[in-house]
């Protein structure tokens, strides 16, 4: 456990920040009741460096939300020579979204679409040279990637944090490729014109 609190110490991945998803806790709650001490020590060791990233009270405010929508309840615990801990487990609902939320197979809304319009908009306005766009985000995935890959060194190696930064940088390669072919587009169009 003293590991897990470690962690925060570390410096945030450039440009990561993180919210806590509703469906991952419910999930973590799906095994026993936990409280958000122990919730919160769960993300950071499946997170790993990721999970400095990760605001103090984000599970406490998404546990309340949580429990207003139905999907958990919760229960004080009486501690000796310390404050009550409230621990929180799935109800019914909860356990029901998990299961939808485990089946479901889509993925969050792909960044290259928002990217593009702003790309298509720059152009067709006028407001910016696209080309100029692309190496800015360019330099700014290359800056994420430097820090995912040492991330990625740091980790030992099978652990689950680990599994995660390789698709963080898997993920920034495939990106900065397709920045290249946005950049050849753009740059042939500006000849174009």
């Amino acid at each position: 456990m003293a590991k897990l609190l470690e962690l925060p110490s570390r410096e945030p991945l450039h440009g990561y920040q993180l919210r806590v998803v509703q469906e991952v806790l419910l999930a973590l709650l799906a095994r026993d009741a936990s409280h958000g001490y122990e919730l919160r020590a769960r993300l950071t060791l499946a997170l790993g460096p990721l999970a400095v990233a990760l605001n103090e009270g984000q599970v406490y405010v998404t546990l309340g939300r949580l429990e207003k929508s139905g999907l958990v309840s919760s229960r004080r615990v009486g501690q000796v020579d310390r404050r009550d801990r409230r621990v929180y487990e799935l109800t019914p609902a909860g356990r029901e979204r998990v299961v939808a939320w485990l089946e479901d197979t889509s993925w969050p809304k792909p960044a290259p679409a928002e990217f593009h319009l702003k790309l298509v908009a720059a152009a067709t306005a006028g407001l910016a040279d696209p080309v100029g766009i692309v190496d800015r985000q360019r330099h700014e995935l290359l800056s994420g990637l430097r820090e995912a890959q040492r991330a990625a060194l740091a980790e030992a190696e099978g652990s689950v944090a680990g599994l995660l930064l390789e698709g963080v940088v898997l993920r920034l390669q495939a990106d900065l490729r397709w920045l290249e072919a946005c950049a050849g587009y753009w740059s042939q169009a500006r000849g174009r014109s």
